[in-house]
C-alpha cells in the first residue's frame, strides 16, 4: 500500500512538472506575440522586396539621397527576404507570429540546459523573457536573438561534457552571417566560455596538489575543441555574398560615434521606465545568487554576468543578450539555494490523484484560453495599423504622396525607414536606420540640421532640400518657421514644410 502511494505521488509530481513546462511555454508564446513593427522594419521590408524583384543582393544604396549609389554592405539580406515574404503573404499577423517564434526558439534552447526544479525554472525563465522584451521587433535582430539562444545551448552542452556538440556552431555561423551583423555575438559567447575555461585551468594549476598533465588530460579536449571550432567559424563567416570583408563589419558598426551619442538603443538604458525593471531584478538576483550559492563558482559564472552586465548598462540593446546568457548561471546558483531551503521543509499532506488531475487540467485550460484571447487581440491589421500610427505620422506621409511636392526631402531619422517603404522611389530618405551605411559623416550632418546648428541652411541648400518632414519639437521646426518656409501640414506629431518661393 505504501509503495502504491509513493508511485501515485511520483505520477502526480510528473503531471505537475509537465503542467509547469506547458504553462511556461504557453506564457512565453503569449508574451512574445505582440505588434512587432518598428521604425526600422520598413526599410528591411523594402530591401527584401527589391532583392526579390531584382533577383540579386543589393550591394549599393538605392534608397537614400545622401548615399545614393554608394557601396552598401549589409549581412541581413536573407532575413530581409524572409521578412518581406512573411509580410507580403500574411500581413502584420505574419510578422507578429514570426517574431514570436524566434523568441520562443531562443528560450526553448536555453530551457533545455537548465536542470532542476521546474517551478523555479519556469519563474526565472519568464523573468528573463520579460527582461528581453525591450529588444523584440520584426527586424533581423530577432533572428540573431534566436541564434544567440542556440549558441548558449551549444556552449552549455560543451561545458557539461558534450564536447562534439560545439561543432554545430560553424553551421550556425553560416546562417547567422547571412541574416544579421550580430553574428559577432556568437564569437563573443564562445570567447567568454573559452576564456573562462582557461581561467579555471589556471586556477587549478596554481594549486600545488594538481599536476599539469592531469589537468590537460581532463580539460585539454575542451580547450582544443573550442579553439578549433572558433577558427573554423571564422572561415564560415566568409560564406556570404560579401566575402571576407564581413569579418570587419561588426567593428565598423560599433565604431560609429553617432550611435552612442544619439540613438536610444545604443545608449545607457532609462531606468526610470518600468520596462527595465525585469532586467534590474535579474541582474541583482544573479549576483545575489552567486554570493549565497552553495555550489562551486567557476569562471564563466562570473565572467558572463560581468561582461554582459556591463554591455547592458552601456547600451540597452544588449539587455536581451544578458537575459539569455545569464539565465543558466542564475538558475544553477539560485537552485542550489532553494534546494537547500526546500530540503528542510517537511512535506504536507498530498492531494488525491483525481483532484490533482482536475486542478492541473483546469489551470491548463484557463491558461490556453487566456493566451489565445491575448494573441488573437494582437493579430488584426487594425490593431497593428494603430501601432504604426503611434510611431509614424501617417497623415503627413499621405499628404506628401498625394501632393507630390517637388524637390528633395529632409526627413526625421525615426521616419526614414517608412520613407523608404512608402515614398520610394519618388522620394529618397535623407537618413534612416542604416547607420552602418551613413556613418558619422552623414549622421552628424543630419543631427546638426535637426538641431538647427551652425550652417544648417547651407546644408539644406547643398542637398537641394525643398521639402522637410520633422517633429514639432525639433529646433529645426522653429528655425524653418522663422525663415519663411511654408507649412503644408501640422499636427502634434509632424510638420511638413516646403521651401519659400525664390
Amino acid at each position: 500500500m505504501r509503495d502504491l502511494r509513493q508511485e501515485m505521488m511520483q505520477i502526480n509530481m510528473l503531471n505537475f512538472s509537465r503542467l509547469v513546462r506547458t504553462l511556461a511555454l504557453i506564457s512565453i508564446i503569449a508574451m512574445a506575440i505582440n505588434p512587432s513593427v518598428a521604425n526600422d522594419t520598413w526599410w528591411h521590408l523594402r530591401a527584401g522586396q527589391e532583392i526579390l524583384e531584382r533577383g540579386e543582393i543589393l550591394k549599393s544604396d538605392p534608397f537614400s539621397l545622401t548615399r545614393q549609389g554608394q557601396p552598401w554592405i549589409y549581412p541581413g539580406w536573407l532575413s530581409q527576404v524572409v521578412l518581406f515574404r512573411v509580410f507580403d503573404w500574411f500581413s502584420y499577423a505574419g510578422l507578429n507570429i514570426f517574431t514570436g517564434v524566434m523568441i520562443v526558439i531562443a528560450f526553448i534552447f536555453v530551457w533545455r540546459v537548465l536542470e532542476g526544479r521546474d517551478l523555479l525554472k519556469a519563474f526565472l525563465l519568464l523573468l528573463a523573457v520579460s527582461a528581453s522584451s525591450v529588444y523584440w521587433s520584426a527586424r533581423p535582430q530577432i533572428i540573431s536573438f534566436a541564434l544567440s539562444g542556440v549558441t548558449i545551448f551549444l556552449l552549455e552542452r560543451w561545458r557539461n561534457g558534450k564536447i562534439r556538440d560545439l561543432w554545430f556552431f560553424p553551421l550556425v555561423m553560416i546562417l547567422w552571417v547571412n541574416v544579421h551583423g550580430g553574428f559577432a555575438i556568437g564569437f563573443l559567447f564562445v570567447g567568454l566560455y573559452l576564456i573562462s575555461k582557461l581561467i579555471d585551468v589556471a586556477i587549478e594549476l596554481i594549486d600545488d596538489r594538481t599536476r599539469f598533465t592531469d589537468i590537460w588530460q581532463e580539460q585539454g579536449k575542451y580547450i582544443t575543441t573550442g579553439i578549433l571550432v572558433s577558427l573554423v567559424s571564422l572561415v564560415a563567416v566568409i560564406l556570404n555574398p560579401n566575402g571576407a570583408v564581413m569579418l570587419i563589419y561588426p567593428f565598423k558598426t560599433i565604431s560609429i560615434q553617432a550611435l552612442q551619442n544619439y540613438i536610444a538603443e545604443w545608449q545607457t538604458p532609462d531606468f526610470h521606465g518600468r520596462e527595465t525593471l525585469p532586467f534590474l531584478a535579474m541582474f541583482f538576483m544573479t549576483w545575489i545568487s552567486l554570493a549565497l550559492s552553495r555550489r562551486k563558482i567557476i569562471a564563466v559564472d562570473v565572467l558572463i554576468p560581468l561582461v554582459l552586465g556591463y554591455l547592458s548598462l552601456t547600451a540597452g540593446r544588449n539587455i536581451a543578450l544578458f537575459s539569455l546568457a545569464a539565465l543558466p548561471i542564475l538558475f544553477r546558483h539560485a537552485s542550489s539555494i532553494t534546494d537547500h531551503v526546500i530540503s528542510k521543509i517537511k512535506p504536507g499532506e498530498d492531494f488525491s490523484e483525481s483532484l490533482m488531475r482536475v486542478l492541473n487540467w483546469t489551470l491548463l485550460i484557463l491558461f490556453i484560453v487566456a493566451a489565445s484571447l491575448k494573441i488573437a487581440k494582437e493579430l488584426p491589421d487594425e490593431i497593428n495599423a494603430e501601432r504604426v500610427q503611434d510611431q509614424i505620422p501617417v497623415e503627413a506621409f499621405e499628404l506628401i504622396e498625394r501632393e507630390q511636392f517637388t524637390g528633395e526631402l529632409f526627413n526625421s531619422y525615426n521616419w526614414g525607414g517608412y520613407v523608404v517603404w512608402e515614398l520610394y522611389p519618388e522620394y529618397l530618405s535623407f537618413v534612416d536606420g542604416r547607420t552602418d551605411l551613413f556613418g558619422d559623416e552623414i549622421l552628424d550632418q543630419y543631427f546638426n540640421i535637426w538641431l538647427a546648428g551652425s550652417g544648417w541652411e547651407q546644408e539644406l541648400m547643398r542637398w537641394d532640400i525643398q521639402l522637410v518632414m520633422i517633429e514639432p519639437h525639433a529646433p529645426l521646426t522653429q528655425a524653418l518657421k522663422g525663415s519663411g518656409w511654408i507649412i503644408q501640414f501640422e499636427d502634434s506629431r509632424a510638420v511638413v514644410f516646403t521651401s519659400p518661393p525664390k
